[in-house]
């Protein structure tokens, strides 16, 4: 649409939020000098949320409309807003008021004066049950450790993107908590910003510890693929080779014994320890084949390609 900002807000039975947010955001990016657009995607709201935005549109031209037939989640809506937004930086945020349409200017200036792809938001002071504060602390230390990220908040949906960053994010399940892990491991600068954060008005969060298993299962999924993804091999093959080996030095030992010693074979439990060591180890090794073939397909479709080229020089 060749506009220089476009905020991606997804939105879920946010029927009373969603108007105030735009009176909000209508004035900031006004007052921004850059030309806009705000992307509402509604994840299959079962309130009045979609009505809402379409009185808005049919009022404001900027305001564009994604509406997903069923309850996708936050990480597929978030995706939909990336593919149908046309600006040169993205910004996204929650429906739900507690995000501050003011952050916006300095998260802008924050990615502009540091060089920065994606700037986050840090929810410095929260105002959310402490329940949910506690997950938070949980879910950041566990991503941290495992991940070696070191934003602070990676749950802050308020964060600014410059548009090469997320042409090619895949985000399902609960994955937009790390997209900051997945960039920097692209090779994109992050950087974070201390941001408001205000309570909630209207409706209740729709987080809790389903999603926060779902999270970690996503997490494990993102730590692979960081580590491996262009040497699923390694990890397979190289746990089968260990498996194996160590299978085969117990049946060779045993094999001995029962040859020069003449000890039996069925009633030691060492003897099906070997023998299970030695097919899972097979297997592994199998396995990692497996997966080096699944990732030649997957890059060879759509010509991707494992790196990413930030100059060249000819």
């Amino acid at each position: 649409m060749g506009v220089e900002l476009s905020v991606v807000i997804p939105a879920y039975n946010e029927e009373e939020s969603v108007g105030l947010l735009y009176e909000e955001l209508h004035e900031v990016l006004s007052a921004s000098g850059r030309s806009y657009e705000i992307v509402f995607v509604d994840d299959g709201s079962t309130d009045a949320t979609f009505e809402r935005l379409r009185a808005l549109h049919e009022r404001d031209p900027a305001v564009r409309l994604v509406k997903f037939r069923s309850n996708f989640g936050q990480s597929a809506a978030m995706k939909a807003g990336f593919d149908h937004a046309g600006g040169e930086v993205i910004v996204t945020m929650d429906a739900d008021l507690q995000n501050d349409p003011h952050d916006i200017p300095r998260l802008l200036e924050k990615m502009e004066a540091d060089d920065l792809d994606v700037v986050c938001g840090w929810r410095y002071n929260r105002h959310d049950p402490l329940s949910k504060k506690i997950f938070s602390k949980f879910a950041n230390l566990l991503r941290k450790t495992l991940t070696h990220e070191t934003i602070h908040d990676s749950g802050c949906t308020l964060r600014a993107y410059r548009r090469e960053c997320v042409k090619d994010l895949e985000l399902y399940g609960e994955l937009h908590r790390y997209i900051p892990a997945m960039l920097l491991w692209k090779g994109y600068h992050v950087g974070e910003l201390q941001t408001n954060h205000r309570d909630r008005s209207f409706g209740r969060s729709k987080y809790n510890w389903v999603r926060l298993a779902k999270g970690f299962l996503d997490l494990l999924v993102i730590v692979f693929w960081q580590r491996y993804s262009v040497r699923p091999m390694h990890v397979f093959g190289g746990a089968g080779l260990v498996m194996a080996g160590v299978g085969l030095a117990l049946a060779l030992y045993l094999g001995i014994s029962r040859l020069f010693l003449g000890m039996g074979l069925t009633d030691r439990p060492l003897f099906l320890v070997a023998l299970v060591l030695l097919i899972v180890g097979v297997q592994f090794v199998a396995f990692g084949i497996l997966a080096d073939i699944l990732l030649k397909v997957y890059y060879g479709q759509n010509g991707r390609k494992p790196y990413l080229v930030e100059h060249m020089v000819q």
